[in-house]
């Protein structure tokens, strides 16, 4: 899996109120996770939406697994 990140993964705070996107697309991270959490397959994502490719889908779960690995401080 060799891609881009930040070429896959776009925000512009002119589109879609800020919120991340694909390629600049109006089609937002949180889209292609709702799909994959509704039970889509990938390949089903794909048909329904012609414009992404499957490296867009795997940057989407790249990003979403870095915005949620964060270090938790507690205060001792």
């Amino acid at each position: 899996m060799s891609f881009n990140l930040s070429e896959r993964i776009t925000v512009n705070p002119e589109q879609c109120g800020g919120r991340p996107c694909i390629r600049g697309m109006r089609i937002r991270v949180t889209d292609v996770l709702d799909l994959l959490a509704a039970g889509l397959s990938r390949e089903q994502i794909l048909d329904e939406m012609p414009d992404l490719e499957m490296e867009d889908i795997n940057a989407v779960l790249k990003f979403a697994a870095r915005r949620i690995d964060h270090p938790i401080l507690v205060a001792v």
